[in-house]
């Protein structure tokens, strides 16, 4: 009996590490191809900058393909956590369609060559929960299983595009229902994060770098004032998650599909014709690294706001992160003005704050800060993350993600407090 138990214990061992390997070697080389390949298209798109005025063309295109081709691919990563969420009452709903991968691979690419304003976490989250599930079948995974190969599927993607390995598997945990994560999914969420992670560099891509050079003392004052930070990066997610849902409902009026990236395509491209300006599109990467180091407008972080709501409510590619973390670098620079905080300090509060209020993926958060910047800036990221958390509404920009966290714990314990 116990050599059964031994040889089924090894079995399962060994099917998991095939399944990390796989997963993540898999994950890491697509995110790979598609990060250098968007450096080819942005660097494209800079040097024939007429090509935004096709974009209503590329957003019908792509309004098409999904319109045809990926109906069920098109609601992104909350495909992922509903079918999360199905595995968890053990219910099996069909695999993730793999033309999921592809299509959000091209549509992407598509979207930033011609100016639209779009992330990349996004496109990389989708490809490895696809890729990931795809391996359902061939290992005859039971529901519970599959729930554990999605979370590394995420947990892929994120570590591989941004480069944070520990930021990544906490966040694929944390965006699922962090309070019901199962210790079993840990470790392989973990390995896969890492092995995807160092995948990618082995492919020579290569990461941007943030850094912060010097951090205040750990006074009540500069406490108090990352907590007035950290309020005001939490309103800034509020009004992110309230712009991509009035534009939403705007879109959601043209009832046939293909037709909002169009229209959508033809307002993002007058924008840029008229406002002579390039600094809003695409990733945004040079803006955010400059929050760092020198005074940014007065007005980015708004219009950035704007800008990318737009373009991912029309039904462009991409993701929120990136786009978050320029809201958030843009937005500390000008606290400046009345925070008596270091600029760098609160770039990168920002940075990771907003991201945290707008995903309520608050672990994930504070660690992607300390993997980034440093263990010193812990306390201020820490704070800063948690006062946006709590200051950002009780939505996200994931409408599929559970109402977990201390957050919704307190409401609801309000809530019943009122009624008594």
């Amino acid at each position: 009996m116990q050599v059964s138990k031994l040889n089924i214990f090894f079995s399962s061992m060994i099917k998991w590490i095939i399944i990390c390997i796989l997963v993540g070697g898999i994950v890491g080389s697509a995110t790979a191809l598609f990060l250098i390949s968007l450096d080819h298209v942005t660097l494209w798109r800079s040097d024939h900058i007429w090509i935004v005025n096709f974009l209503p063309f590329i957003g019908l295109a792509i309004g098409l393909a999904y319109y045809y081709y990926g109906e069920e691919s098109k609601k992104g990563n909350n495909l992922i956590i509903e079918t999360h969420q199905n595995a968890e009452t053990g219910s099996y709903s069909k695999p993730i369609p793999f033309i999921m991968a592809p299509l959000v691979f091209f549509s992407t690419l598509l979207t930033h060559v011609g100016g639209g304003s779009a992330g990349r976490e996004g496109t990389a989250v989708q490809m490895g929960g696809a890729i990931a599930d795809q391996l359902t079948r061939l290992f005859k995974l039971n529901t519970t299983e599959r729930r554990t190969i999605l979370i590394m599927g995420i947990s892929a993607g994120f570590a591989a595009v941004f480069g944070t390995p520990m930021a990544g598997a906490i966040f694929a945990l944390e965006i699922m229902s962090f309070k019901k994560i199962k210790w079993a999914d840990v470790l392989p969420s973990m390995i896969t994060a890492y092995g995807a992670h160092y995948i990618c560099l082995a492919w020579q891509v290569k990461h941007t770098i943030y850094s912060i050079s010097s951090f205040p003392t750990l006074s009540f004052t500069n406490l108090s004032w990352t907590i007035v930070a950290g309020l005001i990066f939490g309103l800034a997610a509020f009004v992110f998650i309230y712009f991509g849902k009035l534009f939403e409902g705007i879109f959601f009026k043209i009832k046939f599909a293909p037709l909002r990236p169009f229209i959508g395509g033809i307002v993002i491209a007058l924008f840029i014709v008229l406002s002579n300006s390039t600094q809003y599109i695409g990733l945004g990467i040079p803006s955010i690294s400059n929050a760092f180091i020198s005074p940014a407008g007065n007005f980015d972080f708004i219009i950035k706001i704007i800008i990318t709501s737009f373009t991912l409510s029309a039904g462009f590619k991409g993701g929120e992160v990136t786009p978050l973390f320029f809201i958030g670098a843009t937005l500390g620079n000008i606290l400046i003005w009345f925070i008596p905080l270091p600029m760098a300090l609160l770039a990168g509060m920002g940075f990771v704050a907003v991201f945290a209020g707008a995903t309520n993926c608050i672990i994930a958060s504070i660690v992607l800060g300390i993997e980034l910047f440093g263990l010193s800036s812990g306390i201020f990221v820490g704070l800063a993350c948690i006062m946006a958390y709590f200051t950002s509404g009780m939505t996200g920009i994931y409408s599929a993600q559970f109402k977990m966290g201390l957050k919704y714990d307190l409401y609801n314990f309000i809530k019943r407090r009122a009624r008594l």
